[in-house]
């Protein structure tokens, strides 16, 4: 039997790409050797009630755990010690990402990708501005919203790119290639 690949997914407040990150966290998790453990940042529960993708997160995942602090629920400690393979955190917001490529560990996303990369769990991050330009997002009416992305939040981006144990994903479709990627392992 195949050891199942256990996997803590943090969602923060963005909601560029929701739905699509959703459906693609269903699929994986429809694979009998993928396990994952769903960490939702304070603002990330915000949002996806916003998005009314709360309930549907509750009937499609046995493990939610929302954010009370940085050290709680303790992932931190649970990634350090072995208990997943890796970290993904999508979306990832320009808050998250940029204090996570300054080192900042003051929430429970932050910290958990910092600790993480201590002891060398990769870290995967699905950033909300990897790219200078206006985006078009959708809003939970369906309306589409017009964004720009400032250099400046790209920047913390492609610092990320260079640090060791962290790897870019820029679409849902290239999840599931990490994903792929470590069952063959």
């Amino acid at each position: 039997m195949a050891k199942k690949l256990r996997v803590a997914w943090g969602i923060t407040g963005a909601g560029d790409k929701i739905e699509e990150i959703f459906e693609t966290m269903r699929k994986l998790n429809e694979n009998e050797n993928v396990e994952i453990y769903v960490y939702l940042s304070k603002a990330g529960e915000q949002v996806v009630k916003f998005y009314r993708l709360y309930n549907k997160l509750k009937e499609s995942f046995e493990r939610i755990y929302v954010e009370k602090n940085a050290n709680s629920p303790f992932l931190a400690g649970q990634i350090q010690s072995g208990k997943f393979d890796f970290l993904i955190i999508a979306p990832s917001t320009a808050n998250t990402t940029a204090k996570i490529s300054q080192g900042i560990a003051d929430t429970l996303l932050t910290n958990s990708a910092l600790m993480a990369l201590k002891a060398y769990v990769p870290v995967y991050i699905l950033p909300t501005d990897y790219k200078i330009g206006d985006v078009q997002t959708k809003l939970p009416d369906g309306r589409m919203l017009t964004i720009r992305i400032r250099e400046e939040d790209v920047a913390h981006v492609e610092k990320l790119r260079k640090t060791d144990g962290v790897y870019i994903v820029e679409t849902p479709d290239e999840i599931l290639s990490v994903f792929e990627k470590h069952l063959k392992a």
